[in-house]
């Protein structure tokens, strides 16, 4: 059988990126261009300035990426890129590219959502074994999904408000951590002790998470300390936070391993670079028996190798668009 070569495609937030993969499982190439130093000036991405920034380094991307593999777009199967969740003026100069790509190269253009893209990216360390139950946690989403093959995706809950990494960085706010908040207090909780007494989110027989609820609590607590006049041990109420929020992620996902029966995990999204989830959910599986599969750090963030190898097996079964793709800022997977 011959091997096919994907050309991968992500601009949804703030990197851009180009990649190969072959066959979906082997990266030959990538580049990732960050723009985060950009918008660590304003404490957050902002959304004019990175499609800017996209437009202004796409090419020069996708060159490096080409140069890097020593091959051109002849060697090219298929383009696959990201058209949803993300920020509209960024999935659009993806978007367009990838369109354009495929209209100059006739090359077949296959649409990938972001958080597909996110679960394949445990495939470029080893092949997804089904069935399995999927925690995606991520600054957008915070999900659980099961999955008995390739590109079949039912969700059997989700954050009723906050996603987590949206609260780790709201909390980051608070406690007085810049930008990006999530990977710092992840540092602090491992430096402090789980000393300030906060609520577990959302601790029901559901498999829904919410996370307003702690993230109001640290509000409060903060403030109710400030007016005493007391000083806030930053690496402490990290710990706590964390603490909560790895106790229920871990609790609900073991839950759903045994009523789905199944023996297979894999952790999906930026914050499966957590070290602490990522310790803790080792811990879980290993005393229970369950395979777990963690992407390497460098496939957590956005990148295009996980939208190259999602879109491998999308590719296989006829997963194919026109070029008058549309970008979907806040399309659902489901």
């Amino acid at each position: 059988m011959n091997d096919t070569y994907i050309l991968g495609i992500e601009t949804s937030c703030d990197e851009t990126s180009v990649s190969i993969v072959k066959n979906g499982v082997s990266e030959i190439a990538t580049v990732v261009l960050s723009q985060m130093d950009t918008h660590a000036k304003f404490g957050g991405v902002v959304p004019e300035i990175a499609s800017r920034m996209h437009i202004e380094s796409i090419t020069q991307v996708l060159e490096e990426c080409l140069n890097k593999a020593s091959m051109t777009m002849d060697d090219i199967d298929a383009i696959a890129v990201t058209y949803a969740p993300g920020l509209i003026g960024c999935l659009l100069v993806g978007v367009t590219f990838a369109s354009t790509l495929s209209y100059i190269y006739n090359k077949p253009l296959v649409p990938v959502h972001h958080i597909i893209g996110h679960i394949y990216a445990n495939n470029l360390k080893n092949r997804l074994e089904f069935p399995l139950i999927s925690l995606v946690v991520s600054g957008g989403h915070t999900e659980l999904v099961y999955m008995d093959k390739d590109y079949s995706f039912k969700k059997i809950g989700g954050t009723l408000d906050d996603a987590v990494g949206e609260a780790y960085d709201k909390v980051a706010r608070v406690i007085g951590v810049s930008y990006p908040g999530g990977p710092k207090v992840d540092y602090l909780a491992h430096i402090g002790k789980d000393t300030y007494e906060l609520p577990i989110p959302l601790d029901d027989d559901t498999y829904n998470f919410s996370f307003s609820g702690i993230k109001s609590a640290v509000i409060n607590l903060v403030h109710n300390e400030e007016q005493r006049g007391n000083e806030i041990r930053k690496e402490d109420l990290a710990s706590s936070f964390q603490n909560r929020v790895i106790e229920i992620l871990v609790k609900k996902t073991m839950k759903a391993v045994k009523e789905y029966n199944v023996n297979n995990i894999i952790i999906a999204g930026g914050v499966s670079a957590n070290l602490g989830l990522r310790e803790r959910l080792t811990k879980e599986c290993d005393n229970n028996n369950i395979n777990l599969l963690i992407p390497d750090i460098k496939y957590c963030t956005d990148n295009a190798a996980m939208i190259a190898s999602a879109g491998y097996y999308a590719y296989k079964l006829g997963i194919i668009t026109d070029i008058d793709l549309k970008a979907r800022p806040n399309f659902s997977m489901y």
